[in-house]
């Protein structure tokens, strides 16, 4: 009997990665959601695999590239860039061991966009009803919403602002945005 063959599907990114006026299509990255619930009396750690876990509901903590974003009590939007999820999974792993928690690698599913300049929260704002301003959601926030009929994470990163959503739904966002846009030049 011949031996097994691996085959590794490779995604290619569903927008080509771009920068144009406003809104940018980022390259692919790895993500990972992840879940866990304090047992009673206990503290959630403070992080894991290298992302700081510690922030806030609603907030990110580290670099445009590498952060974690608590979106619920015990949920976290964990984002790297791409080839390092390989390690970072397994590191996360080691980190909670002992604990009860699922962290599922969703990289393949995602899509990101980065919308910056002057008019970035207005832009977004044709979409999505919540105050982008820096006193409502300054740097270092974090949330899930909707886009017109889209489901997206929103990441305050300095004065731009990164959209994760679902691959299916990135061309509707990225026309969504670049129509908004055209407003603003």
């Amino acid at each position: 009997m011949p031996e097994p063959v691996a085959i590794h599907a490779r995604r290619a990114p569903i927008l080509a990665p771009s920068a144009s006026g406003f809104v940018r299509v980022l390259p692919p990255a790895d993500r990972f959601v992840l879940q866990m619930k304090a047992p009673r009396g206990a503290d959630l750690p403070a992080s894991a695999g290298g992302f700081d876990l510690s922030g806030p509901l609603n907030s990110a903590r580290g670099t445009p590239e590498r952060f974690a974003a608590r979106l619920g009590p015990g949920e976290w939007l964990l984002v790297c860039p791409a080839g390092e999820g390989a390690a970072a999974g397994p590191a996360i792993a080691s980190d909670l061991a002992g604990r009860f928690f699922s962290l599922v690698a969703v990289g393949h599913r995602n899509a990101a966009f980065l919308l910056s300049g002057p008019h970035a929260a207005d832009i977004l704002n044709a979409g999505i009803a919540l105050d982008l301003s820096d006193a409502a959601f300054p740097p270092g926030s974090a949330t899930r919403t909707l886009l017109g009929k889209a489901e997206v994470v929103v990441v305050r990163v300095g004065d731009a602002f990164r959209l994760e959503c679902w691959r299916s739904f990135a061309p509707y966002v990225h026309a969504f945005l670049q129509e908004a846009a055209r407003e603003f030049g």
